[in-house]
């Protein structure tokens, strides 16, 4: 049994070195399922508030002005970024996150700013930050896919 533990010990001391899969294996056999719960809730809020972060950052946004177009506080998004956003926003920043990953693997991240911007006839002359602040994320999103359809280029 002895052996076993120090196994298990070695190998949850070196899990970053593992593939994800297998990681989650080791942890799985080697913890409670009290505490597995609480580490994916824990990674499920350190990730959102990062999600939350890049966002801001790669859209070039401040604070305010994300308060401003989620119709809250600036208080509130700060403790959405310390604390992960509520549970009613999670869908909406899963949208924006997608559409910020598409939007920083084709555009350089100093564009991206202006592309949020910018109104675009395809959107009805409103810009991806219209749609975010009409608390339209999902249409966010659609556009951003939209934009990056590059199948129809050779036809």
């Amino acid at each position: 049994m002895v052996a076993m533990e120090v196994v298990v010990v070695t190998e949850t001391a070196n899990l970053l070195d593992l593939a994800p899969k297998e990681a989650a294996r080791i942890l799985v056999q080697s913890a409670d399922e009290a505490w597995i719960f609480e580490l994916q809730r824990s990674l499920d809020r350190h990730r959102t508030r990062t999600d939350l972060d890049r966002i801001l950052a790669a859209w070039n946004l401040r604070q305010s002005d994300a308060a401003e177009l989620f119709h809250v506080s600036r208080q509130a998004i700060g403790k959405w970024r310390t604390q992960g956003v509520p549970k009613n926003q999670i869908e909406a920043f899963a949208d924006l996150s997608i559409a910020t990953d598409l939007l920083v693997r084709h555009l350089k991240r100093e564009r991206i700013p202006a592309v949020v911007r910018r109104p675009s006839p395809r959107l009805g002359g409103l810009s991806l930050l219209d749609l975010l602040a009409a608390g339209q994320t999902r249409e966010v999103l659609v556009a951003c896919r939209n934009m990056f359809q590059f199948g129809d280029a050779h036809a």
